[in-house]
């Protein structure tokens, strides 16, 4: 379970980075691409810090655009959510506080289902770190409401 941890907050990290990167090369208003540009580079750094600090060994070309980034992006953990040029800059974060805020239900998830120990502590820490997320995220937004 725990690499399944693992693997998890690194693809969830990239899924979101490639959302966000898509999102800003198609944005023609130029705040939303301000705003997304900083969402993406939010989640491509914590992508480094969980290389660093989980020992992923994620290769550089990773965070190239894969040709079936389009299709990964229709999944669960995105749907719903509206980047597009007709949301307004308010609509663009909470669409990304909804996204980290699912990412964090699931490592609670995958928590509840686990004994006491060093896999439930890990999916704990996740979860954790997705709160500083949402943190970051929701202050934005009352900078912006």
């Amino acid at each position: 379970m725990r690499m399944r941890a693992i693997r998890d907050a690194v693809q969830f990290e990239l899924n979101a980075f490639y959302f966000y990167k898509l999102a800003r090369e198609k944005a023609v208003n130029p705040q939303h691409r301000v705003v997304l540009e900083r969402l993406y580079e939010a989640e491509l750094d914590h992508l480094h810090e969980l290389n660093a600090k989980y020992h992923a060994h994620m290769e550089p070309a990773e965070v190239d655009i894969s040709p079936d980034a389009e299709k990964l992006l229709s999944g669960w953990l995105f749907a719903g959510l509206d980047v597009s040029d007709e949301a307004s800059i308010q609509r663009l974060y909470e669409s990304a506080l909804q996204m980290e805020c699912r990412t964090r239900d699931h490592f609670r998830e995958l928590a509840t289902d686990l004994p006491d120990g060093l896999e439930k502590e890990l999916c704990l820490e996740l979860a954790s770190e997705e709160d500083e997320h949402i943190a970051m995220i929701e202050t934005e937004l009352e900078q912006v409401g």
